[in-house]
């Protein structure tokens, strides 16, 4: 009902020609280690993002307009060709038609979260560290959750500005760029604080917090500091694919939240 509101203006337009500055680019390893995930989940899912990919590709994001992810996307169905990937489902992995999209919109935000630009709407994933490190490029938290229809990823660009999403499917790789009309005052970097593993009530958790700040790049000076999340999860996998040293006890910071 709220995307029926007048005020509301969905970036819609695609255009396959380059906007001239390159913002952020990132490119997300599709294959990786999940413990006991069937390794056809993994090939399934690169298919399914090859489909998404070319909806997304090119979308220009003008002043004042909100990208959606699903709006851009559509259902996600096996009569449109999207195969069973793995999903999480009430807090354990599952599979399921169309399953590991969130890796698109997991790379969306990080590109995103590297720009002035306004996160309307992001979900994260619950409590639980589901899958060990495997070439983790980007620190544990800074994840999100889609399900069509109804959990989606957006942002607004707030800026005088139009930028535009490029993403591709390559054999190992989703890889994006997020791109802008000119070069943009600020420099974002994000960061983790506290990360450690930690043993509490028998089991093993996971902690850290994630920050985000901005630098003039012309005078070197810092200008914003954010904090975006704090993450305490569950570790769900077998310990000795942890791989950093397990505490004994819980730092002071970290609170396990009664489950």
């Amino acid at each position: 009902m709220s995307d029926l509101r007048p005020s509301l203006h969905l970036a819609k337009t695609r255009d396959q020609a380059d906007l001239p500055v390159v913002v952020y680019r990132h490119n997300s390893l599709i294959r990786r280690r999940l413990g006991n995930v069937n390794p056809e989940l993994q090939d399934n899912k690169a298919v399914s993002l090859s489909i998404a990919a070319p909806k997304v590709d090119g979308v220009l994001i003008r002043p004042g307009e909100v990208f959606s992810f699903w709006k851009l996307v559509g259902p996600v169905s096996a009569r449109r060709g999207y195969r069973e990937g793995l999903t999480i489902d009430h807090d354990r992995a599952a599979s399921g038609i169309g399953g590991g999209m969130c890796q698109f919109t997991n790379l969306i935000h990080w590109m995103v979260l590297h720009t002035p630009l306004d996160i309307v709407e992001h979900h994260h994933h619950s409590g639980l560290d589901l899958f060990p490190d495997f070439n983790r490029q980007i620190p544990f938290g800074t994840g999100t959750s889609i399900v069509y229809n109804y959990l989606d990823y957006r942002f607004r660009n707030p800026t005088s500005q139009a930028f535009q999403l490029r993403v591709s499917v390559g054999d190992d790789y989703l890889s994006g760029e997020l791109r802008t009309e000119s070069a943009l005052p600020l420099k974002y970097h994000i960061h983790e604080q506290d990360s450690c593993f930690f043993r509490h009530d028998g089991s093993v958790y996971r902690h850290n917090s994630i920050h985000r700040t901005a630098r003039d790049k012309r005078t070197g000076l810092e200008v914003m500091r954010q904090h975006l999340s704090t993450n305490t999860a569950l570790v769900c996998y077998p310990e000795d694919l942890v791989r950093l040293p397990i505490l004994d006890e819980r730092p002071t910071r970290a609170v396990v939240e009664a489950r």
